[in-house]
């Protein structure tokens, strides 16, 4: 999944992502109704509020939908860990040389050791991948 804009989430974009993601083994997706029966509900919302937010997510490239008769059915258009990658990149994307280096410099500071060793281990995967294929393909 790649968007053109900034994918930043509101927390009801955020609440609705995470139900989908939740959700992500119901076959065909979710219906704008129980999306609203999971959470719209519990937060007052209505149902033209949840599929306003649906519509403009599919419209922002954050879910995928498909006709299912009368009704849309809903699924998230990448991974959690899809979305974060790409939300990264988006905002590393905006800083050029000696800034992004700060902000990855900043990141890994403040990381936990928990975080820096995944980070090695992503590092070292990727070496090893890259090894194996100097051609980039996969």
């Amino acid at each position: 999944m790649k968007t053109s804009r900034r994918t930043v989430l509101g927390d009801l974009e955020r609440a609705v992502i995470e139900h989908l993601w939740a959700q992500a083994e119901q076959a065909g997706g979710v219906t704008v109704r129980e999306v609203h029966d999971a959470i719209g509900v519990e937060r007052g919302l209505a149902y033209t509020t949840l599929m306003t937010v649906l519509d403009r997510m599919a419209k922002k490239g954050l879910v995928q939908r498909e006709r299912d008769g009368r009704a849309w059915r809903y699924l998230a258009a990448a991974s959690r860990e899809q979305l974060t990658s790409d939300t990264l990149h988006q905002t590393l994307g905006e800083l050029a040389g000696e800034q992004r280096r700060g902000a990855l410099l900043h990141f890994v500071d403040s990381s936990t050791p928990e975080d820096v060793a995944a980070l090695r281990a992503a590092l070292a995967d990727l070496e090893a991948r890259q090894a194996a294929d100097p051609e980039g393909r996969r």
